[in-house]
């Protein structure tokens, strides 16, 4: 697995190259979402195997899919695996607390993950803006003795300008953005508004698509998911703009499928889009 690391470190350098890749949350029906269990739910060899079967270069498990719940016999065998197909990992988490970040921060070397994609906020755990610098700061250290960064996703709560607070006020060598297109949506950030801010900190890209419409009473609006390149957000934009940077290593399908009135034909939609969204995105990144 050091080719994904040094090889591609190179890439980035002199080409400014993005790799494709797949998710827990390309397929979260798949995987299965509280309250929606599949009878057969996607397991974290079954993503591997997605990844390796559409030709991405990255497998990113995300807080859907833990790995933290695995033991060293399993991380193994799926490291194997992906060595095999040459295929890079990404790990990800929720809930910044020491605790988590270090055991995240262990699997990340292990599995040998660029970075940690963190989502700061889980339930109603949702520490203050001057815990968070305290806890980042806290673990810095620690992230440079292991040579992984830390990606923070922007996920409803804090808007841009606050996220970049966040990393200048800890070590921008160190911590960084996982950009998503989408999620600031949610502190009512558009994504012209939360590029301008986050670009020059994006080291990982979740890239998915939606459709924003007024509702028939046309008191209020629907956001849906759509497939990359389907809905409204520019994507191409954001490839063409994050490759100037030379900073973002790679950009992962997401989706956000409507459901349907059972959960099996949901999960076929999803793999549909899904599909729509990877030759998409394939071709965005040529």
């Amino acid at each position: 697995m050091k080719l994904y690391n040094n090889f591609t470190s190179f890439l980035f350098i002199k080409f400014y190259l993005l790799l494709l890749a797949i998710s827990s949350y390309t397929f979260p029906w798949a995987v299965g979402v509280p309250g929606f269990v599949p009878k057969k739910p996607l397991l974290h060899h079954d993503l591997v195997d997605l990844a390796i079967r559409y030709n991405a270069g990255v497998v990113q498990f995300g807080d859907n899919l833990p790995l933290h719940l695995l033991n060293s016999r399993q991380l193994a065998s799926l490291k194997t695996r992906a060595s095999e197909a040459k295929l890079g990992f990404e790990v990800g988490t929720r809930r910044l607390t020491k605790e988590n970040l270090a055991a995240y921060l262990r699997l990340a070397v292990t599995l040998e993950s660029p970075f940690v994609r963190m989502i700061i906020d889980d339930g109603d755990y949702q520490p203050s803006f001057s815990e968070i610098i305290r806890l980042i700061n806290a673990s810095v250290p620690a992230l440079k003795a292991a040579n992984v960064k830390l990606a923070l996703e922007n996920h409803d709560r804090f808007k841009s300008t606050e996220l970049r607070k966040m990393i200048i006020g800890t070590d921008p060598e160190w911590v960084g953005v996982c950009l998503d297109t989408a999620n600031s949506i949610g502190s009512n950030e558009g994504l012209i508004e939360t590029m301008s801010v986050l670009m020059p900190f994006t080291i990982n890209l979740h890239l998915k698509d939606v459709m924003i419409k007024r509702v028939p009473h046309k008191m209020g609006f629907t956001v849906e998911g759509t497939a990359a390149g389907a809905g409204m957000l520019d994507l191409a934009w954001v490839v063409r703009e994050l490759r100037k940077s030379g900073q973002c290593r790679s950009a992962v399908v997401e989706l956000w499928t409507t459901p349907l009135d059972d959960l099996q034909g949901t999960i076929a939609r999803e793999k549909m889009l899904a599909e729509q969204s990877i030759d998409y995105i394939k071709q965005l990144l040529l």
